[in-house]
């Protein structure tokens, strides 16, 4: 695993406080540039497509010096091909978690990373399974506000930690931030930029 120790610290284009907590515990110095592309999924697009685009966007949108190196991600939670989004309100986050209950899915996380004219993307998948939930086990929930700007309507680090039976994967990416593939991915910038030299 590469220390990255000749990078500069990394420009997190993204407002999530759960994947800047992620980089910050990895020991990865990094500083937050929020940018705003469009997220909404296109006509027939397939899940996987749609996190490499949205992740591809904004790590192109952030504005950066031509050494920087800019991190981007998008996260999706994938049900019987479907995207689950952030929900649109209460009862649309207690559609999700009722589509959720006691069954498998997929989180898919798109991860660009760019420095320089050098970009590259790659795609996370962990397997999630939920215990069966009650009418009363989401009630509780939603009321609990925690699922409102949650991909999928959960938060698996939080209240939602209950339901979860199983992970195979990344748990990290279920959060929202692959960490070691992340790691991996600025690690070959770094090589990279050695070889440049």
């Amino acid at each position: 695993m590469a220390t990255l120790t000749l990078l500069p610290p990394v420009i997190l284009a993204s407002a999530s406080p759960r994947r800047a907590e992620l980089l910050g515990a990895a020991g990865i110095p990094f500083t937050v540039r929020p940018v705003d592309v469009d997220e909404r999924p296109r006509a027939d697009e397939a899940p996987v497509d749609y996190v490499v685009r949205v992740a591809l966007d904004k790590v192109q949108a952030c504005v950066a010096a031509p050494d920087a190196v800019v991190l981007a991600a998008d996260t999706a939670v994938v049900v019987d091909g479907c995207i689950l989004g952030k929900p649109a309100d209460p009862a649309d986050a207690a559609r999700m978690l009722r589509t959720l209950s006691g069954r498998a899915h997929d989180v898919l996380t798109g991860v660009a990373v760019r420095r320089g004219a050098r970009t590259a993307v790659e795609v996370c998948s962990t397997g999630v399974t939920f215990a069966p939930l009650s009418d009363d086990d989401i009630a509780w929930y939603v009321a609990s506000g925690e699922p409102a700007d949650k991909a999928g309507a959960y938060a698996v680090q939080g209240l939602a930690s209950r339901f979860v039976e199983r992970i195979d994967g990344s748990y990290s990416n279920v959060v929202g931030l692959p960490v070691v593939l992340v790691c991996r991915m600025l690690g070959a910038l770094e090589a990279n930029g050695r070889s440049a030299a």
